[in-house]
């Protein structure tokens, strides 16, 4: 099995089932328009689950984030942007945002 101990590690393995016959720039349209398809169906488990009364799968909405990673990936890839970058950035944001945790007092930020 694969070691993948870190989001950078992970981007490298995924940028290996990347179409290399696409441009840079159809890549990142590609990886940005799978991105909010894959995040769509994603949203369409939890959807189900909350108001249609469907039993919650997990194992499938584990698959459906899996391809929502992927295409980040390929977002990030296509830009020249390292995904561990990506992470820092946000984290940086939220303890900035919320130094102690989140509260609904600090939640207009």
């Amino acid at each position: 099995m694969w070691n993948i101990k870190t989001l950078s590690g992970y981007q490298r393995h995924a940028a290996r089932t990347s179409n290399s016959a696409l441009t840079n720039r159809d890549r990142m349209l590609n990886a940005a328009l799978g991105l909010c398809g894959e995040a769509g169906e994603a949203s369409e488990h939890v959807k189900k689950a909350h108001f249609h009364g469907r039993e919650f799968r997990r194992e499938a909405y584990i698959a459906e984030l899996g391809d929502v990673l992927w295409y980040l990936a390929e977002c990030c890839t296509a830009a020249g942007i390292d995904m561990e970058e990506v992470a820092l950035g946000n984290i940086q944001k939220l303890y900035s945002r919320w130094p102690d945790g989140f509260n609904d007092v600090d939640n207009d930020a």
